[in-house]
């Protein structure tokens, strides 16, 4: 199971976008996926339709817990109404966390330790981590097999990215046993602007290949897909929006299956790779379906020969 937190120590730079978008992505492709709303604005929960004061249970009930237990965070999940999407909602609540686990030791692999119990269930975690360092974002960080960092084309989101690097900087030296992977993804580019070019052109320069080599562009149906409480894949797939983040996702993956935790990427997972055009990407059949149809077309092949 892959695990990929969406930070940045910047807010309104595309973060809950980006969990929503890729997890329309995986879901198309009939994955199992798991996103999990660490902000106590509770932005993500309420892209999926739910209010946080309305679910019956949240994140914070695992945070809140003397002790982790599978039962304990399966019951914490909600299922969405979209079949293969669940949700570990966010509450308000979430906003104490970091006054109530303060000084006790290990608070940092709370969630870690959480997916680790349910890691037969899914093939994808995508989190949604606070603008802000603290326990939640730790968290997340510490759980990730990938962290991807949206960074908007502009001046100031830039500074939030500095800060970003700082903190897996930080981590690195706290844990030599870990290595922080992450990419960059620049998002909201309008390229007919000076100032994204400039901003983009910096971050190609300064973070090298840590910058994902495509860019998520400006999208009204962004705001429309939102509003809708719908992952914009799943309203319009066809939108140079949507597009984008099936780019990134294929990117994503491929990166994983080259990085030490290629192990984790399922079979399922790994199948979206197999797609030779994206008529394949977006199709309907399952990916067991898909090998099997590459399996049988490989048989007539020989037969023919």
């Amino acid at each position: 199971m892959l695990v990929w937190a969406i930070a940045s120590q910047k807010g309104g730079v595309g973060k809950t976008t980006t969990v929503a978008s890729l997890a329309g992505w995986l879901q198309k492709e009939h994955l199992r996926v798991l996103v999990v709303d660490t902000d106590p604005h509770a932005s993500l929960t309420s892209y999926l339709g739910y209010e946080d004061e309305k679910v019956d249970h949240s994140l914070f009930d695992i945070y809140a817990a003397d002790k982790i237990t599978r039962n304990l965070v399966l019951k914490s999940i909600t299922h969405t109404k979209y079949q293969g999407l669940d949700l570990i909602a966010s509450s308000m609540t979430l906003a104490t966390i970091d006054r109530q686990l303060s000084g006790k030791a290990g608070v940092g692999r709370i969630l870690s330790k959480s997916l680790k119990l349910i890691e037969d269930c899914y093939d994808i975690v995508l989190i949604d981590c606070p603008p802000v360092l603290g326990a939640l974002m730790v968290n997340a960080l510490v759980s990730s097999t990938l962290i991807i960092v949206p960074t908007q084309s502009e001046f100031l989101a830039l500074k939030g990215l500095q800060g970003m690097v700082r903190t897996f900087s930080i981590m690195n030296s706290a844990d030599t046993n870990t290595s922080i992977e992450y990419t960059i993804v620049p998002t909201m580019f309008d390229k007919r602007t000076r100032a994204a070019n400039k901003s983009l052109e910096y971050m190609r320069e300064n973070y090298k290949d840590k910058v994902w080599g495509g860019v998520i562009p400006i999208d009204t149906l962004f705001r429309e897909s939102s509003a809708q409480r719908r992952p914009l894949p799943l309203m319009d797939e066809g939108c140079r929006g949507s597009l984008a983040y099936k780019t990134l996702l294929v990117d994503l993956i491929t990166k994983e299956l080259s990085s030490s935790h290629k192990s984790r990427v399922t079979p399922a997972t790994a199948a979206i790779l197999t797609s030779d055009d994206d008529e394949d990407f977006t199709s309907t059949d399952s990916p067991a379906k898909k090998i099997e149809n590459s399996v049988v077309d490989m048989v007539r092949k020989d037969l023919i020969k």
